[in-house]
């Protein structure tokens, strides 16, 4: 009798594929598309997006950026003000269903009724809690901001040519009212908490990966060429709201996650799954890709990350070493301690409360 096992390709077999790499070679990449240099690359997600963004700019590719800031605004300004560091100032974008909506709202097929919370004297965009560093005004101002920026957001999903998206939560908060989803809790960060208005919701990985294919083909109906690699982040939940440890919940949270990228990678020609979050995570680095707080991504392990995403997508000339900048890049994304989190906002939050640890 024939064994089935037989002649598969090494990748299959584990003392193969983890024992007989050194740690950082470890590969678990299989299906891979080259980028090539005019094609358009948006991404978008939670923080750990931002490694492949800086990746994707000092790469030679064609990071695109449709919220560009207005001629004229220094460099430090920009910064201050996230242009540049998504590729339209959505901030972080946590869950697939806070995407879905930002998709609808960008296309008017979604108005939400909450948007705008009162902050420190002013108003900030609830939907972007943290992309201007002093709330507004007015109302109107921030409203009219919103407007603006939507009209990037649909420059970014009718212009790319690869999508790269990075899941991060499936923990969220949404409205009572209208099924708004926030990046972050109302009263964390602006605005106040009411129960009557607000709620707790963690997506199942059903709920997900409906979600996530409801986005799949909307993007599909207005702009067929797009390609999407999905990736699912390995930094852990800061905090849970479940009545559970913390780290019970991160791993619900990416197990429904990845369940629900494999699902979509299945089902849609035009999707491929990138493995950041098994490099990460991966038993070879012995715990070496997390930082003293076991949170943190290290540089080694984002280097280990961005070298895959090099061999795989990117070719010839254009496959440089992580972080070395091309002639005439942008400042903006340079310094790898410059991720933004909307997330970390809890912590600060309930430090400048009292809370301490």
């Amino acid at each position: 009798m024939s064994n089935p096992y037989k002649g598969l390709d090494d990748r299959c077999f584990w003392s193969r594929a983890m024992l007989n790499p050194a740690p950082g070679q470890v590969d678990p990449v299989v299906d891979s598309k080259t980028i090539t240099p005019e094609q358009k690359v948006a991404t978008m997600g939670s923080c750990f997006a931002q490694h492949l963004a800086k990746h994707i700019q000092s790469s030679g590719l064609n990071y695109y950026v449709a919220e560009t800031a207005p001629q004229g605004m220094d460099a430090q300004q920009a910064r201050s003000r996230n242009y540049g560091v998504f590729s339209a100032r959505y901030g972080n974008i946590y869950t697939v269903r806070q995407a879905t909506q930002l998709f609808d709202r960008a296309f008017g097929e979604f108005t939400p009724v909450d948007d705008v919370w009162e902050k420190d004297g002013g108003f900030i965009d609830a939907f972007r809690p943290q992309i201007e560093p002093q709330p507004l005004a007015t109302v109107a101002e921030v409203r009219a901001a919103a407007q603006l920026h939507l009209r990037h957001v649909r420059d970014v999903f009718t212009q790319c040519d690869w999508l790269v998206f990075t899941l991060g939560l499936t923990e969220g908060w949404r409205s009572r009212e209208d099924g708004a989803v926030y990046p972050i809790a109302p009263g964390v960060s602006g605005g106040q908490f009411d129960p009557e208005r607000y709620e707790f919701v963690n997506f199942t990985a059903q709920e997900t990966q409906a979600d996530l294919e409801l986005l799949m083909g909307k993007l599909h109906s207005i702009n067929p060429k797009a390609q999407v690699l999905l990736t699912v982040s390995p930094v852990p939940l800061i905090a849970t709201y479940e009545k559970r440890h913390v780290w019970v919940s991160t791993t619900y949270s990416k197990a429904a996650l990845r369940v629900a990228a494999d699902a979509i990678e299945r089902q849609f020609d035009n999707v491929i799954y990138f493995p950041s979050y098994e490099i990460i995570t991966s038993p070879a680095s012995n715990g070496r890709y997390y930082a003293d707080d076991l949170r943190q991504v290290t540089e080694l392990g984002v280097k280990h990350v961005m070298r895959m995403f090099s061999k795989h997508f990117i070719s010839g000339e254009e496959a440089v070493e992580a972080g070395s900048p091309k002639q005439g890049e942008s400042e903006v994304l340079k310094k790898s301690d410059d991720i933004v989190c909307d997330e970390e906002v809890i912590e600060r939050a309930l430090k400048k409360s009292g809370f301490n640890k």
